[in-house]
């Protein structure tokens, strides 16, 4: 289940969690194994998965934080 306005998570953590996506992408850009980057980044092996395949489908723009939407309830 995917939660509103950043899974949960503040504005701090947010940064901090695409900020790691960043590096990341860095290293996709090196080459680097997802294995190896997960273990050095202190992430799940899938996340970086997941995040290798966002970024090859749209670079490290896709490994942005989105925005918050804010849906009215009435």
């Amino acid at each position: 289940m995917r939660y509103l306005q950043g899974g949960g998570l503040t504005g701090e953590r947010q940064q901090f969690r695409e900020e790691l996506r960043l590096q990341a992408a860095e290293r996709f850009a090196r080459g680097e194994a997802g294995s190896v980057i997960a273990g050095d980044l202190r992430v799940s092996v899938r996340s970086v998965q997941r995040w290798r395949q966002a970024w090859d489908e749209g670079g490290p723009r896709a490994l942005r934080s989105r925005r918050a939407r804010h849906r009215c309830r009435g």
